[in-house]
């Protein structure tokens, strides 16, 4: 279990740098727009923001792979926490399916984090 629960961790931390890049570099590109289903006026008009957002995202990517190369679990769980709330946040506020494309697998990775230092711990 410690493995798996590395694993979601990773990716979890993967996607977080995917929005990065998608919210810091292609938010203004046809690539966001689409992604994100903006028109390019309303996607120039919030770059800023969205950029804004990508640096927060990476922020938690990082704290995630901070936790993970240093063996941390209370690092892990603090920022699979931050970004639990992140997404149910913004599945209440701005899209539904953020809780379940960034909530939800975020969840499953602190669980088994839990679960994996509660039951397995030498």
């Amino acid at each position: 279990m410690k493995l798996l629960a590395a694993i979601l961790t990773a990716l979890v931390a993967l996607e977080h740098i995917g929005i990065l890049i998608l919210e810091m570099f292609f938010w203004d590109h046809p690539i966001g727009q689409r992604i994100f289903g903006m028109t390019p006026e309303m996607s120039a008009s919030s770059a800023t923001l969205a950029a804004n957002q990508g640096l927060y995202n990476g922020f938690l990517a990082a704290g995630l792979i901070w936790g993970l190369l240093a063996g941390r679990r209370d690092i892990k769980i603090f920022f699979l926490l931050c970004v639990v709330i992140a997404g149910i946040f913004g599945g209440l506020t701005a899209k539904t399916s953020i809780m379940f494309t960034q909530g939800l697998p975020a969840a499953i990775a602190l669980l088994l984090v839990w679960l994996y230092d509660r039951f397995e711990k030498p």
